[in-house]
């Protein structure tokens, strides 16, 4: 029997409680004292609960995500790119709202049964002035169901237009500072206390490791194609990997105590056993098998499959047989019935769809906390597009992900349930209100976030209605009317720039979409009120949380630039 030198992690704390090894391996590693302070601290790690992250990269214009269909100026300033009203709609009404994934749906048939996206206008969401993109068509039921949260006007304080800078401040907490070189989820599970002690803790599924999750305390991973991962670089096609052999071989001979070797067999542990995690996961075409078990929109001929999927889309769309309703009965094809774009996956087995199952997969099958990946594209200058085009293609695949995760998470949930998961969505910025001459936008300032999970308190709760941040009766109102050169009368499409009520402009900025919400007070609620972390802990994953003038809990006018947010949305 092989007698590998390895400790538990019950057995290295209590290991170390008898003989000071904390102090030893914090010298070690310089490992900081948050960490350890940690393990007495909230319960991160340790209650079941997830997020899983999409990075909406390049600035996601959100004036076409959630649309405010009812301020005249949105249609005015965007001739050519704006989101038509449906005829005999009446947006200003609050409820019931428009669920076009229903094939026949409350009111009328209005698809056609053979193209999923016939769809073109406004979806309804039944807050009285906010409607969806069409090609988000797909969130619908997931905001149905009270488990999506719609967040618009979503910022930081002197909000910057450069991508590079951008990015770094959502993925590092700390606007406008870019020497801090670390990221919130990085921070979050060095304090849950598990970052050395756990082989798999925090992961992500695209080209290279995000600064959200990069630290100098502990190493995350990064998959870059989960089809092909060895953690040694080496394909293992025929059981005999002798690299690894090598690695779990190490373990048979002790460490010598007194130079705290104990920390790197407890390395060679987590190695190996993140080898074999991965090891009886299978990425490939093969697995994957996960299915709708609905009649997805309402496709009653698509090819029956078996059993209770009969009629089920596929979840994770990795190939074209597999991509919505495409594949027809007979095997011929209708590619108006795809639910996402091709180039949403590809045959390498990277791509948008096969990153998104993989991550998934992991958060279900294993103990990681945190998984991520990322959309790119979102920089759209010219072309964007109205109800179909570029920036619609990328958001048929926002769309779809929503729903395939709910659908996942909770059909085949294992470690991962819908009710103790959530989804998140970032981008760096949003775009110019005003469309411009080469019918696309340009960098701005807030944009919107999307948050999603059973436990989330959405459309039908007892005190939201499922949209933060895009209504008249907001808790900072949105305004609807043109730019003016005043700030107090100015609309909001444009308020960004303007002294409120002072009437004072600031030409730089002036004409932009203006934040209501800071994007840390959405990650905050997550991380205290989700994941488990306690208050202290928050202050340190998100230093503004200990700045009174922020106002990231309660809300209140900003310090920094006298603007009000609401602080935390009450989305838990």
């Amino acid at each position: 029997m092989n007698n590998f030198n390895i400790y538990s992690r019950r057995t290295f704390l209590s290991r170390s409680a008898k003989i000071g090894m904390a102090a030893a391996l914090s010298t070690l590693v310089d490992i900081p004292f948050v960490m350890k302070r940690a393990l007495a601290e909230g319960s991160i790690g340790l209650n079941g609960k997830k997020v899983l992250f999409i990075w909406l990269r390049f600035g996601n214009d959100g004036l076409n995500n959630i649309v405010p269909i009812e301020d005249t100026e949105y249609a005015v300033k965007r001739p050519n790119i704006k989101i038509n009203k449906e005829a005999g709609v009446d947006y200003s009404a609050t409820g019931p709202i428009f669920d076009p994934t229903v094939f026949l749906n409350k009111d009328t048939a209005r698809l056609t049964n053979d193209n999923v996206y016939a769809y073109a206008n406004g979806i309804k969401t039944g807050n009285g002035f906010a409607a969806l993109h069409p090609a988000l068509k797909f969130l619908a039921p997931v905001y149905h169901a009270g488990d999506l949260a719609l967040i618009h006007r979503v910022a930081y304080p002197k909000q910057s237009r450069s991508h590079f800078d951008s990015q770094n401040y959502w993925e590092n907490g700390n606007p406008n500072k870019n020497l801090s070189k670390d990221g919130i989820f990085y921070r979050t599970i060095i304090e849950s206390g598990l970052a050395n002690t756990a082989p798999l803790t925090g992961i992500t599924v695209q080209s290279a490791l995000p600064l959200i999750m990069r630290g100098s305390a502990a190493a995350m991973t990064n998959l870059t194609n989960p089809t092909r991962y060895d953690l040694l670089g080496i394909p293992t096609t025929t059981g005999d990997n002798k690299a690894f052999n090598a690695i779990a071989g190490a373990n048979y001979h002790p460490f010598s105590k007194k130079l705290s070797r104990e920390l790197l067999d407890m390395q060679y542990e987590n190695m190996t056993n993140t080898l074999r995690i991965f090891g009886n996961l299978n990425f490939n075409e093969s697995g994957n098998v996960f299915r709708d078990n609905i009649k997805t929109d309402g496709d009653t001929d698509w090819y029956p499959g078996a059993g209770n999927d009969a009629y089920g889309y596929y979840l994770f769309p990795t190939s074209d047989a597999k991509n919505g309703g495409s594949l027809r009965p007979g095997g011929t094809a209708n590619n108006n019935k795809r639910v996402v774009p091709t180039n949403a996956y590809n045959s390498g087995g990277t791509g948008f769809m096969n990153n998104l199952k993989a991550a998934a997969m992991i958060l279900n099958n294993t103990d990681a906390i945190i998984a991520g990946t990322e959309l790119g594209g979102f920089d759209t200058h010219s072309g964007q597009g109205g109800a179909t085009g570029s920036q619609a293609n990328l958001l048929q695949q926002v769309g779809w992900a929503m729903y395939a995760l709910q659908k996942y998470f909770t059909r085949y949930a294992d470690k991962a349930t819908w009710e103790n998961t959530i989804v998140v969505t970032f981008s760096e910025f949003g775009r110019t209100s005003v469309e411009n001459n080469d019918l696309g936008t340009d960098h701005a300032e807030a944009g919107v976030m999307y948050v999603a999970g059973g436990a989330v308190k959405g459309y039908g709760s007892t005190n939201v209605n499922g949209v933060f941040g895009c209504s008249p009766t907001d808790n900072v109102p949105w305004k609807p009317g043109p730019r003016t050169t005043s700030g107090a009368t100015c609309g909001t499409m444009f308020a960004a720039g303007f002294a409120e009520g002072a009437g004072t402009v600031n030409p730089v900025t002036a004409g932009y979409l203006r934040r209501s919400v800071d994007y840390r007070s959405v990650l905050g609620e997550v991380i205290r009120k989700h994941l488990g972390s306690t208050q202290n802990q928050l202050n340190r994953i998100i230093p503004g949380y200990a700045v009174a003038g922020e106002n990231l809990l309660t809300g209140g006018v900003s310090t920094i630039d006298n603007v009000a947010i609401r602080g935390e949305l009450g989305l838990l």
